[in-house]
């Protein structure tokens, strides 16, 4: 069952954001656990790096410094998948139904820079 969002358009019902574009102007809807989550997550990662800064100023062992550089990679390719994820659930789909068929291509350029 859809959901009719702000703009007037549906989305998949259950979608975690909502896209609409106002005026040119392109805009997620992120629901608030949604949002919450993101931050939190985010605000984790920028501690790891200040501890991975702190390891690198305390002359860390090199392996210990790139195994946290590893989880810290990890965890924003986390965060991306997310935002994928909700992107290709209500974005896209809304893009598509509306027959912004170049939406697609523009997908594809996203995911290959999350793939590098």
């Amino acid at each position: 069952m859809a959901e009719i969002n702000g703009s007037g358009s549906s989305v998949p019902a259950g979608s975690e954001q909502e896209c609409c574009t106002a005026e040119g102007e392109r805009k997620s809807h992120h629901s608030d656990k949604m949002k919450g989550n993101l931050v939190s997550r985010l605000n984790r990662i920028e501690g790891q790096i200040r501890g991975v800064k702190g390891m690198i100023e305390r002359d860390t062992y090199c392996d210990d410094v790139l195994n946290q550089i590893a989880a810290i990679q990890s965890a924003l390719n986390s965060v991306g998948k997310l935002l994928l994820e909700g992107h290709m659930k209500s974005c896209v789909i809304e893009r598509i139904q509306a027959g912004e068929a170049e939406v697609i291509d523009e997908l594809l350029i996203t995911v290959n820079k999350l793939m590098k």
